[in-house]
């Protein structure tokens, strides 16, 4: 199985980014995904997470009201749309795959089976 994420970069705070997770070598419709991220200095924690059938999303309170997860089972892409985007959000977001199917929890419970590389998220106050 191979996540390969995409779309970070530079963005002045208050603005919008969108990552996008193209999952391989697997049937993508039975998982779970998500998304984690490392700040410089902390540990790394989970952002948000979309059940295997795309109805079940859980956000970390720091990104609650301002990200949104979705998914694309024809593409077998996740995204992350990140809105009004702050400098505390600035870290290397991965994108994680949960390794049970038909799971709509693990992921948001730290469950994950399979992480992508990461891409840098910088916000510029």
């Amino acid at each position: 199985v191979q996540l390969q994420a995409s779309g970070g970069g530079l963005v002045q705070a208050g603005g919008s980014l969108r990552l996008s997770c193209v999952v391989s070598g697997r049937t993508f419709d039975n998982y779970g995904m998500g998304w984690f991220r490392r700040a410089p200095d902390k540990e790394r924690a989970f952002v948000a997470s979309v059940g295997w059938r795309g109805v079940t999303k859980y956000y970390s309170d720091s990104v609650k009201g301002r990200f949104t997860i979705s998914r694309d089972n024809a593409k077998s892409t996740v995204y992350l749309q990140m809105d009004s985007l702050k400098p505390e959000d600035t870290a290397v977001y991965y994108c994680v795959a949960a390794g049970r199917p038909r799971t709509s929890t693990d992921i948001s419970r730290g469950i994950v089976g399979y992480w992508g590389p990461g891409t840098q998220v910088t916000v510029s106050s």
